[in-house]
């Protein structure tokens, strides 16, 4: 028997990391699809960019619970209750693990995981049954990037937490989703705290890179079809997999990687 599919039109979505990649693209396609939506990112101006008319502007800092707070409040007094959460603001860290300082990763937990976290929490009591959380993480949810242990953390833990209320929630009648980016063109780069991305995987990153409207077709497509996890590009599955099979090998690879990264920063 076929699976019912997610109907997005007249849903009230409240989309967090608004203001440009995934999140922008994200929006763009939401809005074709009729959502209504409460779009939350730092920047006011970029979001009334992107916002119709009809559109919830939330300018915060999700690294602030009172904002986290506030973009929950104000979602509910415009629209009445949140039938999809997508959770995608996210920072980066990138530096050795023994030698980061720890503000900058206290500052990346709060938004990567805290965040979504509390989010979920707010915003659960006016969910109906039938609704749904989408949390995107990361494909370093998945395998861990030595490149960038600490933010492979953040969306370890993330990870968990889908995968925990997607048992949780169960009864609710609230179905949570999981998305795994691998390398999508967006400014992320210009969001990192502290440290900057690896340069020495650029050749892979662009064999395997897709856009950022094409991750939020994927991510739209695997809603409708109330999807359980969903890896972009599809290629990132084989990491998965050998990281649960062969994680000897893979780790291996992961060394040479991160010896080409040293060599190239030297």
């Amino acid at each position: 028997m076929p699976r019912e599919t997610f109907e997005l039109q007249d849903k009230v979505v409240l989309l967090t990391g608004a203001s440009e990649g995934i999140g922008a693209a994200l929006a763009r396609a939401l809005q074709f699809r009729g959502a209504r939506l409460a779009l939350v990112a730092r920047s006011e101006q970029k979001l009334k960019e992107i916002a119709r008319q009809e559109d919830l502007v939330v300018a915060a800092d999700l690294s602030l619970p009172a904002d986290r707070a506030r973009a929950v409040a104000e979602t509910i007094s415009r629209f009445g209750r949140v039938d999809v959460l997508i959770n995608n603001a996210a920072v980066g860290v990138y530096d050795k693990t023994i030698a980061v300082p720890l503000e900058p990763v206290r500052k990346m937990f709060e938004i990567n995981f805290f965040a979504p976290l509390e989010l979920c929490q707010l915003a659960v009591p006016h969910m109906p049954p039938g609704s749904m959380i989408v949390n995107i993480s990361s494909i370093g949810g998945k395998v861990i990037l030595p490149w960038a242990t600490l933010y492979s953390a953040t969306k370890y833990a993330l990870d968990a937490l889908t995968e925990g209320l997607r048992v949780e929630l169960y009864p609710r009648g609230i179905h949570v989703l999981g998305v795994y980016p691998g390398h999508v063109r967006t400014g992320f780069q210009q969001h990192i705290l502290h440290g900057r991305a690896a340069e020495g995987i650029s050749p892979l990153r662009n064999r395997l890179t897709i856009s950022a409207e094409e991750c939020a077709r994927l991510i739209l497509r695997a809603m409708e079809r109330r999807g359980r996890t969903l890896v972009v590009p599809t290629l990132y599955w084989f990491a998965v997999w050998c990281a649960r099979v062969f994680p000897g090998a893979l780790e291996t690879r992961l060394r040479h990687m991160l010896q080409a990264i040293d060599k190239s920063e030297s």
